[in-house]
């Protein structure tokens, strides 16, 4: 059997553009702020890892937020994040 590296190469980027595909999805999909475990969070424009463990101790301890600007009321997180999220943040 002789191998075709034009079929070979063809299969290589479907795959790699399957993959773009889905992180694109993911990066754009809502994130409910009330729900949300530290991972996804952590994939928000501005928020890291501490960040959003913060977020989650925040939410422990006061409760779901009411809106998605209550989001700044924890500390290490200014309005300018929350702004620039603004558009995959949502509370449920």
């Amino acid at each position: 059997m002789t191998r075709n590296p034009l079929l070979a190469t063809l299969v290589l980027l479907f795959s790699l553009m399957s993959g773009f595909a889905q992180a694109d999805a993911a990066a754009t999909a809502p994130v409910d702020i009330n729900s949300a475990d530290a991972v996804t969070l952590a994939s928000l424009d501005g928020i890291g890892d501490a960040k959003a463990d913060a977020i989650v101790a925040y939410r422990d301890e006061h409760g779901p937020f009411a809106t998605v600007s209550d989001l700044s009321k924890v500390s290490g997180i200014g309005k300018k994040t929350v702004e620039n999220n603004a558009a995959r943040l949502t509370v449920k």
